[in-house]
């Protein structure tokens, strides 16, 4: 997917804006299944439409900034970044086009899960009992819903659910490396995440066409009409995410972005595209809980804001109160 992530500054200006903002990009993500399906009922395979979408949106980043293309020689971790957004959107995309639309954002949205497995061997973020304890609340979520299908053990049964789980966890370190890249020019990490994104599914489309795992593009007059706009409404719900994100706090913007599996759910149910049933929807109230826990501002100890608050007073020239009485 698009730069969908990032560390925004806790800051808000204008909430109202920007919250917009980041609601248009969810809505965007939430319904990209539609056009996917109607370019491959077109004749242009899912990996197809995914490169040619990013192709489009590449050309368009380097005609505005052409000098772009030489942070990616002075930062060999963006080479990282590209292949896991590559991987992201390929996985994702590929499979809301041949899967129940609920069942992949679902299990795409055990994301955070993955962060607090990922975050400790690459950012050195040592897990807490609370971060062990969503993971677990994530990971009962998916048993749930990998189980609803009337399986006798939760596994990954389809092309879909491992394409979901796949792209939820490159996902998780696309976020994870634009944390240890945050220093890099933000038009360096957007070009690395086109880059990835129209390479990784062009090479695969080209792969898999050759053993005869997908069909070779065939343009019908219709096909150039949703390519064009889905790119157009990408290249929007990019802007609209790089100026939301940096109005709001990191976990507004985390909580606000869970819109997504709204648009999903409601606009594939009311199409046809997913069959939920009372066990899916159970599930997913568990992996979106554990997500929205995971987005919530932490709250400090009582008696650490206290002290922090004495502390201020004691600054400002202020008697501190007597912590002990």
């Amino acid at each position: 997917m698009v730069d969908r992530a990032g560390a925004a500054p806790d800051r808000i200006d204008g909430p109202v804006g920007p919250a917009l903002a980041l609601v248009f990009n969810a809505f965007v993500w939430g319904v990209s299944w539609w056009p996917f399906r109607q370019l491959q009922v077109l004749g242009l395979h899912p990996l197809w439409a995914t490169a040619a979408v990013y192709l489009f949106s590449l050309a368009c980043l380097l005609a505005l900034r052409s000098g772009a293309l030489s942070s990616l020689r002075g930062h060999r971790g963006l080479w990282l970044l590209a292949l896991a957004a590559g991987l992201t959107n390929v996985c994702f995309n590929w499979a809301v086009t041949v899967g129940d639309v609920v069942r992949v954002v679902l299990l795409f949205y055990l994301m955070p899960a993955w962060s607090v497995l990922l975050a400790w061997p690459l950012l050195g973020e040592r897990p807490t009992p609370l971060s062990l304890l969503r993971l677990l609340l994530a990971l009962a979520g998916v048993v749930v819903v990998l189980g609803s299908d009337g399986a006798s053990w939760p596994l990954p049964h389809s092309l879909a659910d491992w394409l979901a789980l796949i792209g939820g966890l490159s996902f998780a370190l696309t976020n994870i490396l634009l944390r240890r890249l945050r220093a890099v020019a933000s038009q360096g990490r957007v070009l690395a995440m086109f880059a990835g994104g129209a390479s990784l599914a062009g090479l695969l489309a080209l792969l898999a066409t050759a053993q005869g795992l997908a069909p070779a593009p065939s343009w019908q007059p219709g096909a150039a009409v949703y390519g064009l706009g889905l790119a157009v409404a990408f290249l929007l719900g990019n802007v609209a995410l790089q100026y939301g994100a940096a109005r709001l706090a990191a976990h507004t913007t985390a909580l606000v972005m869970l819109s997504e599996v709204v648009f999903a759910s409601a606009s594939s149910v009311l199409l046809g595209a997913s069959h939920a049933g009372l066990r899916t929807w159970i599930g997913g109230a568990l992996i979106l809980a554990a997500a929205a826990w995971s987005a919530w501002p932490a709250r400090r100890p009582q008696g650490v804001r206290a002290q922090l608050r004495a502390t201020a007073r004691v600054r400002r020239g202020s008697p501190a109160p007597d912590l002990d009485a």
